[in-house]
């Protein structure tokens, strides 16, 4: 167990900035978020995973483990780099400001693809070195990335499976003619990480320089549509055709009757483990250097996972398969030491992966919201049970917002035990939940940036098992105030959550 003060901080993905174009980015709005969390006395800003989206938006379905999502490449930045014409800014605001999202993202692919090519026209030799130091460092996945998402634009599917056999296969002599095709593309992909590194490690500096350190997040699985699939096919349950054998998911429970279908390939584990899961090393690794503190998503799913056939419609035939357990996590600690890792323990959760996650050493994680459906099971989700060693939510990105979810249950049970239990009449509800969660013996406190504003839930990240519609919420210009930040950080201060 890594010892840590204690602290509080807010989620907020970086997409959900404000900003001119279709998603925040780490332009000034990033900035201006981490001088409000150092004014707040805020110790960490958590974020969802930044990786390149495969399907729907979502941060947790991605084209791949490593790369960075090129949306989050500040074009403001690039131009104040000298590398963007500020006209072609503007032109690319008021497309999306006139024309919407869709417009807004093929603007911004054509400021990244100007922004490239006038890097390759016009840096620096330092600038050239420190490229070329970037490409060779990040070789291991960088070059299947890449080629992975050229394939897959250039063919009009990111479904490997459905690519000429040879593509498919890793055929090394298609793989050099295919490269050779698509050098241009190439030489643009990398760029683009190029940049997403640079920016969000100058960032994470700024961030570091104002003591906020950032929460990160690592899905447990990857998604079909991956350079991680198609480069690592060995890993995971395919067929001779590359198609998957049986799927990941979770059984009926809170966010749904039917359980959740996600569909993701699952690991072969006992591959993984003949040379001591190479793969999760170097993907832990990765995020070590993009992040301070590291949320594992569905860290049941180490101890026993759900397993679903391929074909099925629903998740309720599913089955428990063991995971790989403490074999994963002391090959990892032996290769990387100390792992500065939060267990996403929610769920159907078992003694035996309570066992897991203490042994390890790990902080697991605790939800408000969760606290109020029983009278006696849900005990251990309200903030007079909280351990020290947990992180504790009012809710995540998968809840509704506290308000929200109050207002859909001020006339139930559930709403009656909340007022009982805050002492409230409902005024202010969602500040009543942050203070409950701050004054818990929890040594981290994670603020939802909705819960904050009070937002309806209009404000809603995501919903487990929705498809479409998700991911989409944005801070507005103005909103996170100082006198928010004033608020917030007495109330940082007054439960001992603040060393400044």
């Amino acid at each position: 167990m890594i010892d840590r003060p204690r602290a509080s901080g807010v989620l907020l993905h970086v997409t959900s900035l404000p900003g001119p174009l279709h998603s925040g980015d780490f332009g000034p709005d990033a900035y201006a978020f981490v001088d409000f969390l150092a004014a707040a006395k805020q110790r960490y800003w958590q974020v969802l995973p930044l990786v390149p989206a495969a399907t729907g938006d979502s941060p947790y379905t991605s084209l791949s483990a490593f790369a960075g999502n090129p949306w989050l490449v500040s074009p403001t930045q690039l131009a104040a780099e000298g590398w963007l014409e500020p006209a072609r800014l503007q032109e690319a605001v008021e497309t999306t400001a006139c024309h919407g999202a869709v417009a807004g993202r093929a603007a911004r692919l054509q400021l990244l693809r100007s922004a490239a090519a006038s890097f390759h026209r016009n840096a620096a030799p330092s600038q050239r070195e420190d490229y070329e130091r970037f490409i060779d460092s990040n070789r291991d996945w960088l070059d299947d990335y890449c080629l992975f998402a050229a394939i897959g634009e250039s063919t009009g599917t990111y479904e490997w499976n459905r690519w000429p056999a040879p593509l498919r296969a890793r055929d090394p002599a298609a793989l050099r003619e295919i490269r050779g095709e698509l050098a241009e593309e190439l030489v643009f992909l990398q760029t683009t990480q190029y940049f997403f590194d640079r920016q969000w490690q100058a960032l994470r500096r700024y961030a570091a320089d104002r003591g906020v350190q950032i929460f990160g997040d690592i899905p447990i699985f990857v998604a079909y549509e991956s350079a991680d699939v198609w480069q690592h096919q060995r890993l995971f349950f395919l067929d001779m055709d590359g198609r998957r054998t049986v799927v990941a998911g979770v059984p009926p429970d809170y966010f749904s009757a039917d359980g959740q279908l996600w569909g993701n390939p699952l690991y072969r584990w006992s591959e993984m483990a003949k040379d001591g899961f190479s793969w999760w090393r170097d993907r832990l690794r990765h995020s070590l250097g993009l992040f301070d503190l590291i949320r594992l998503d569905h860290f049941r799913g180490f101890e026993a996972y759900w397993e679903v056939a391929a074909d099925a419609k629903t998740a309720v035939g599913g089955h428990w398969i063991p995971g790989p357990g403490l074999e994963l996590f002391q090959s990892l600690h032996q290769e990387l030491g100390d792992l500065p890792l939060v267990a996403e323990d929610l769920g159907l959760i078992t003694p035996e992966v309570l066992a897991l996650r203490d042994v390890c050493g790990f902080p697991g994680m605790r939800v408000f919201q969760f606290g109020f459906d029983d009278d006696y099971l849900g005990q251990y989700h309200r903030p007079h049970s909280y351990p020290d060693n947990c992180v504790a939510y009012t809710g995540t990105h998968d809840n509704d917002t506290s308000l929200g979810w109050y207002q859909a249950n001020a006339d139930t049970e559930v709403g009656h035990r909340v007022r009982v239990y805050l002492s409230s009449d409902g005024h202010d509800i969602a500040w009543k939940m942050l203070e409950a969660v701050a004054r818990s013996a929890a040594r981290t406190a994670i603020m939802p940036m909705q819960d904050l504003l009070g937002l309806d839930s209009s404000a809603r990240m995501n919903i487990p098992g929705v498809g479409s519609g998700n991911w989409s919420w944005r801070l507005r210009e103005g909103q996170a105030t100082p006198a928010l930040a004033s608020r917030l950080a007495a109330l940082t201060q007054r439960t001992g959550r603040s060393d400044r």
